[in-house]
């Protein structure tokens, strides 16, 4: 075991923020911590990592291990260059190589019972060195920082002029390169590229150590957790497996515990009635019989409703001008920075209704071309026309639309003055702003809590063409999954930005790849997008550039019959809540019948009762088939 965390609770002020959170972390297992923002997630890994106390528990790591930590804000702050930066980490081991060249030396000149024991130094710090990976830690320094998106170019770059999401990178190739016992890593995948993420993940999975990791990217904990502790209301649960396993499982433990508070809330009612039925008949027998069911009653343990997760947070993004169909045209668009070429003789073409991602490496110039079709960025050669009706909605990963020094109120109120202040607490309550928190700074906000302000201001807006740029960036599992929801149900147009491939798979009928300076078009989602690059890999075979777009036909029958399974899924969906529906009016149905057949009038009258028998097990056996039709349709 690396670490074994017992009974941890933290409060700020009355707020009770972790509440007795235990449990360990075995040698080389990789562990994810999950939750909704806020609940506490990255609190519990500065207690683990020692830069904020517990009220009360203890998180222990084992005797002779070591930790590593790289907080969201984590940075390297140096005048060296990168690459000196790293390779001071390995100070032991270049110490080691200069001792080995030093004993070298000294064995030209030496004999006899000198040269013997030089000898035998020579081969202990041979042994160090190899066991230090001596021989590749050149290779090895090289090698993370390709992997994390650095160039030869930045190597020789000092730390001090990289941009923030770059020290948090090189910050991140530092603690992979010190190789502790334990990291924990809070949000690393927020400024990496699918490219580096893909790095990250092939690091982590082969790592020889213990990892516990914080991220909002499904992808990312599918392909490196092997264990889930979620953190939920203070409480701590963990699942065996992956984000997916857990999910799952999270899923059926929620439906069961909602059916079992559902169950025991009608056997409640059914023996509340069962109790005010015996009292009126007034005798002797009933009433006693009615203080028996009252005192078993009253010893229930009463199960408590399940949070249902942000239920009220449903997103409403409905076009009120329809566009022409033609959105948005560009053509042979070409922008350049100085000596670099970002893109030349770019075609691209956005139809009505399509929902395109633009994939592709950081400072490939992703948002550069957002810019571009916004008129916030100028370009060399080329031409961008929005089509008739365009009406433009922009998303901004940084937020800039939104004022540091207004309230969340106010931010909406400004820009919407023609709304009552109930539309516009009403807004506010669909993305989890409620009561006070309408009055607080947006400069005192979270990113996640920005990002939901700027997509309430999203939802107001006239907008029929959307352009976001990373949406999901600062997001929670369940915000994404709503606003997933939302984009996979809109009707308008839609352009974005994105590293998140789940977000992509769900959300985009179109891929958008920039590389070696051109885009690349895939009609399909990400899946397909890897299935195609895939077969090019592999057979060689061309896949038009958006730079000159012909018709994929296999590409759009794939697409087409990608389109119609989703759409089968949709009416499985709603055919189970239906089931699920009837079902429960069945059993409510049910449960009335038995409270009537139990009183004397119905009892002692023979037909009635067979009467009220014979539609009990009418509805028995319709129950019994639905049962049948509801594990089918929910596998």
């Amino acid at each position: 075991m690396v670490l074994s965390c017992q009974n941890i609770s933290k409060s700020y002020g009355d707020k009770k923020i972790l509440e007795n959170i235990s449990f360990n972390i075995e040698d080389k297992e990789k562990v994810a911590i999950t939750g909704i923002n806020g609940a506490g997630k990255t609190t519990l890994l500065k207690i683990i990592a020692g830069e904020c106390d517990a009220d009360e528990g203890v998180a222990a790591l084992s005797k002779g291990k070591r930790m590593g930590y790289l907080s969201q804000d984590s940075f390297i702050n140096s005048d060296k260059t990168i690459y000196d930066e790293l390779l001071s980490i390995k100070k032991e081991v270049i110490d080691l190589e200069h001792s080995l060249r030093k004993c070298e030396e000294e064995m030209k000149h030496a004999d006899g019972v000198h040269l013997q024991r030089l000898m035998d130094k020579y081969t202990n710090l041979t042994h160090l060195f190899e066991k230090n990976d001596g021989y590749t830690y050149i290779s090895e320094i090289k090698g993370t920082l390709y992997g994390l998106g650095f160039g030869d170019k930045d190597f020789n770059r000092s730390v001090s002029t990289l941009s923030g999401g770059q020290k948090t990178r090189a910050a991140l190739a530092r603690l992979l390169l010190v190789k502790p016992d334990l990291i924990i890593l809070d949000e690393p995948t927020n400024h990496l590229d699918i490219k580096s993420m893909d790095y990250l993940i092939n690091y982590l999975t082969g790592y020889n150590g213990a990892v516990l990791v914080v991220s909002h990217d499904r992808f990312f904990l599918d392909r490196i957790a092997d264990k889930v502790i979620e953190v939920e209301n203070g409480k701590a649960s963990v699942f065996s497996g992956n984000y997916t396993e857990y999910s799952k499982k999270k899923k059926q433990m929620r439906q069961a515990q909602m059916n079992a508070y559902f169950n025991q809330q009608r056997e409640i009612e059914h023996q509340r009635k069962v109790i005010d039925k015996l009292k009126q008949f007034n005798r002797e027998k009933s009433i006693k019989r009615a203080e028996s069911r009252e005192k078993a009653l009253e010893k229930t343990d009463m199960l408590e409703k399940p949070a249902e997760l942000n239920a009220d947070m449903r997103l409403s993004l409905t076009p009120r001008v329809i566009s022409g169909n033609d959105v948005l045209t560009i053509k042979n668009l070409s922008k350049s920075y100085e000596d670099k070429v970002l893109f030349s003789n770019v075609n691209i073409e956005i139809k009505r209704g399509e929902h395109v991602a633009v994939i592709g490496e950081n400072g490939s110039g992703k948002t550069t071309l957002m810019k571009i079709i916004r008129g916030l960025e100028s370009y060399d050669s080329g031409e961008v026309r929005l089509g008739s009706k365009v009406e433009t909605g922009y998303y901004d990963q940084e937020h800039q639309v939104l004022h540091s020094e207004k309230t969340l109120f106010d931010e909406l109120s400004d820009e919407y003055p023609e709304l009552t202040n109930t539309e516009i607490r009403n807004t506010l309550a669909a993305f989890l702003f409620t009561g006070e928190d309408v009055f607080k700074r947006i400069g005192d906000l979270s990113g996640g809590e920005r990002g939901r302000v700027s997509l309430a201001k999203l939802m107001l807006s006239n907008a029929n063409f959307l352009i976001l740029d990373e949406p999901t960036n600062h997001l929670d599992i369940n915000s994404k999954e709503i606003l997933e929801d939302a984009l996979e149900a809109y009707e308008g147009t839609v352009l974005y930005v994105s590293h998140d491939r789940y977000f992509i798979n769900r959300t985009a009928g179109k891929i958008l790849e920039l590389s070696d300076k051109k885009f690349t078009e895939y009609l399909g989602n990400y899946d397909y997008y890897l299935q195609k690059k895939s077969e090019k890999n592999t057979n060689n075979r061309d896949i038009s550039p958006s730079n000159n777009v012909s018709e994929d036909n296999k590409g759009k029958l794939d697409w087409q019959e990608m389109k119609k399974q989703a759409g089968n899924r949709k009416k499985r969906e709603r055919e189970l809540e239906k089931c699920e529906e009837r079902i429960a009016e069945l059993e409510e149905k049910i449960g009335e019948l038995e409270i009537k057949m139990s009183e004397p009038s119905i009892a002692s009258n023979v037909s009635e009762l067979q009467k009220l028998f014979k539609e009990q097990s009418a509805y028995n056996d319709e129950l019994s088939e639905l049962y049948v039709k509801w594990e089918e349709l929910g596998e």
